[in-house]
């Protein structure tokens, strides 16, 4: 789905024709153009969807979820849940090891739950239910729970960002708020740290003590099978160097192919280009709610006012509407909890006269934006572009601050105040799949300082999260979703840009690419 991306790179530390480092005569490689530079090794650490994809690889999960975005037992055989659903009992699947050769414990899982749960909306709220984690044993993890819990596999099998990874107590034992200092996992891939040259390179190489998961495979569920015997990514900042290198046969796999090129990608018979994942990607612009001006809430809703998401739209995904949606509220379209509860705010004709009112009734004092931008994901740095000029045409002071992906991912944690390091805004962008619900939609959580970068303070839309979570069936579920729309817009926790389709570009040569996102098991080079 086309977030245009190609990223991050800084010009070359090693080009695509720089020496395949460790490629053993014969074996089978797989060379792909990652969205963004991997800047982040630890999932556990950021929300980074670069760092989410590298952790499948590396990590696995004790659940998957499938194409249904139903979730299956992954690294657990089963589960028992007994007491009325407050007891819940997992079993690992025997022969688990990780990737230095030593057993998975129920120890380690507990450790990687209680971390993960640290810093993950889904999680916390799992944690908040339990009573008591512990390890029975060696292979057995117990959940005591306050209260019944049914969801309990899908927070340990969600797929987006920050995935439950499951990582050696050791490195578990490690606070969140601290990136690990090695990346060892139990997945189907082993990082090769000694080869990875940041802004440039990663690689990997096939678990050979991996042992699949039974069933067909579906999304991160299922069988992961390694058909290769090495990965390396290769990060690549200009989209016309990598559809070069993709037409040359230098690379196997773009991962975001930008939208001015695909006529041309299209056109050569030796690629495929399409879509993956049905479920697109949702764009959102982020304010700061601790500073002015956006820790005004009359401020926030002028500038929900003036956005004109086609616009967005066609400036990150192009002119065809096949590649995007609007209106686009806070569920991702298409899905059972999307809905028009007042979608009118965004759907209705642009008024900026309006919105430069509304803001000076706001009490707008003339503040500069501190509006942090990417150079190098080309799909989010077009739609800055257009936001930018939307707050200035509305009357903002636009301090357009123009860096790389990775200092954004930075910048973004800091809470200084916006004219002494810190940010006012930034625009970013969700997996379709995560804001289908409130359970993993980490851009409506409203929390406070515990909360995702921007830290809106909404103790009313957090009631309203909870209640979804405790409603009796779909329909009230449904019900309460519209109620938490109704709130958001009110609000703004943030803006809905509008759902977006990253468009993948692939040599013919790889068959059975699997949907949703960059995943690297299942897959294959034909002779």
């Amino acid at each position: 789905m086309k977030r245009r991306s190609l990223l991050l790179g800084t010009a070359a530390a090693l080009s695509l024709s720089a020496p395949r480092l460790g490629s053993a005569q014969g074996a089978r490689v797989l060379r792909f153009i990652p969205q963004a530079d991997l800047s982040t090794l630890d999932p556990h650490w950021n929300t980074a969807y670069v760092t989410r994809n590298h952790g499948f690889m590396v990590f696995d999960t004790l659940y998957g979820t499938d194409a249904n975005y139903e979730p299956r037992p992954q690294m657990v055989e089963g589960h028992a849940v007994e007491e009325d659903g407050r007891r819940w009992t997992l079993t690992l699947r025997e022969g688990l090891l990780w990737h230095d050769g030593t057993p998975v414990l129920a120890r380690d899982c507990v450790a990687s739950i209680r971390r993960w749960g640290s810093r993950d909306g889904f999680g916390g709220t799992l944690l908040a239910a339990t009573d008591e984690l512990s390890a029975a044993d060696d292979r057995r993890i117990v959940f005591r729970l306050k209260r019944p819990f049914p969801m309990l596999p899908n927070a340990l099998g969600k797929f987006g960002v920050f995935m439950p990874a499951m990582m050696p107590e050791r490195l578990a034992s490690i606070p969140a708020t601290t990136q690990v200092p090695e990346i060892v996992g139990s997945g189907p891939y082993r990082f090769l740290a000694g080869e990875r040259v940041p802004g440039a390179r990663a690689a990997y190489a096939r678990n050979e003590r991996y042992v699949p998961a039974p069933g067909a495979p579906s999304g991160t569920a299922g069988a992961k099978v390694v058909n290769f015997d090495r990965v390396e990514w290769l990060t690549t900042p200009d989209p016309a160097t990598a559809a070069a290198a993709l037409q040359a046969g230098e690379v196997d796999w773009w991962d975001f192919a930008t939208p001015d090129l695909l006529p041309l990608l299209r056109r050569n018979r030796n690629l495929t280009v399409g879509v993956l994942d049905r479920a697109g990607y949702a764009a959102s612009f982020r304010m700061n709610h601790l500073h002015p001006p956006f820790d005004n809430q009359g401020v926030r809703h002028a500038v929900l006012g003036a956005i004109d998401q086609s616009d967005l739209m066609i400036a990150c995904a192009g002119s065809d509407p096949a590649m995007w949606m609007v209106p686009c509220g806070v569920f991702t379209p298409g899905t059972p909890l999307a809905n028009d509860v007042a979608l009118d705010v965004l759907s209705r004709p642009r008024d900026l006269e309006r919105s430069k009112r509304e803001l000076m009734a706001a009490g707008y004092k003339g503040e500069p934006v501190v509006f942090i931008v990417p150079t190098d994901l080309p799909h989010v740095n077009a739609m800055s572009e257009v936001m930018a000029d939307t707050l200035r045409k509305i009357g903002m002071n636009v301090d357009y601050q123009a860096t790389d992906w990775g200092t954004v991912l930075s910048r973004r944690g800091s809470r200084a105040a916006p004219g002494q390091g810190g940010w006012s805004a930034f625009v970013t962008f969700s997996a379709g799949a995560d804001n289908a619900t409130p359970a993993a939609h980490t851009l409506l959580r409203a929390n406070g300082g515990t909360g995702w970068f921007g830290w809106p303070d909404d103790p009313d839309l957090e009631a309203l999260r909870d209640e979804w979570f405790n409603a009796p069936d779909a329909i009230a579920q449904r019900t309460v979703a519209g109620r938490i729309q109704r709130r958001a817009f009110e609000t703004v926790p943030y803006v809905p840009l509008g759902q977006y389709f990253q468009a993948t570009a692939y040599r013919n040569t790889l068959t059975d690419v699997l949907p949703s996102f960059a995943t690297f098991w299942n897959l294959k080079k034909s002779a």
